[in-house]
């Protein structure tokens, strides 16, 4: 089985499982025609300045998917110390697991074949709150975020603020609902029912077992006593 193989078959599993079990906080689809490009929409978490954002991005992956990390691109502007200007997101996990101690970054750190569509968009979430801003990809954000952080200036939270009104009007026009509370963003997951064959239990063989068990007890019980 070629890479290109073995890479579309690990990405529609990966498509069925995010949508048998939506990630909290994410939309993601694809077109079966192209498997190596997925759609993806973010909305901002509740109790945060991204409040209310609807943010789309893209992401993509290579022919030799797992072994090789995909790429994201926000296509929604957005002002983030670890978002180039071009909409690119720079995070360690989208990085090769190669040895760079100029980067800063540990290779347990980076992309390795276990990692999946999943744990990158939680890991995306978490760049929303607690920016790297060690390494960012733009400065001026980086620089915005700290002083903001220290309560010097509000201007990085203002044009943030401003960037999640223009995403609701896309929302909008698109007709997507978007959480605003821990309770609606929050995924309850359904409880998948156990077929009966995950149930089939022999008690018979699990007493007669246990009586075979019995008796061995017995009979060493009895050689103890001679």
């Amino acid at each position: 089985m070629g890479e290109s193989s073995t890479a579309m078959k690990a990405l529609a599993k990966e498509l069925k499982d995010c949508k048998d079990s939506p990630i909290e906080g994410f939309t993601v689809d694809a077109s079966e025609d192209n498997l190596f490009h997925w759609n993806v929409g973010i909305y901002g978490p509740p109790c945060t300045i991204y409040q209310g954002g609807y943010f789309k991005a893209s992401i993509t992956f290579p022919s030799n998917y797992p072994f090789a990390p995909p790429s994201v691109r926000f296509l929604t502007q957005l002002f983030h110390p670890n978002v180039y200007e071009n909409g690119d997101l720079c995070i360690s996990i989208l990085h090769p697991p190669i040895d760079d101690p100029m980067s800063g970054e540990l290779p347990c750190e980076r992309w390795n074949p276990t990692q999946n569509v999943r744990t990158v968009l939680l890991s995306v979430i978490a760049l929303l709150n607690e920016p790297n801003i060690s390494s960012p990809a733009n400065v001026d954000a980086s620089v915005s975020y700290r002083k903001w952080k220290a309560g010097e200036c509000s201007d990085y939270e203002t044009t943030v603020k401003k960037q999640v009104e223009e995403s609701k009007k896309e929302a909008e026009k698109e007709g997507i609902y978007v959480p605003t509370t821990v309770e609606e963003y929050c995924i309850k997951q359904a409880v998948v029912p156990m077929d009966d064959e995950d149930f089939d239990f022999d008690y018979d063989d699990v007493e007669s077992d246990g009586e075979e068990e019995t008796e061995g007890e017995d009979e060493e019980d009895d050689d103890d006593s001679d």
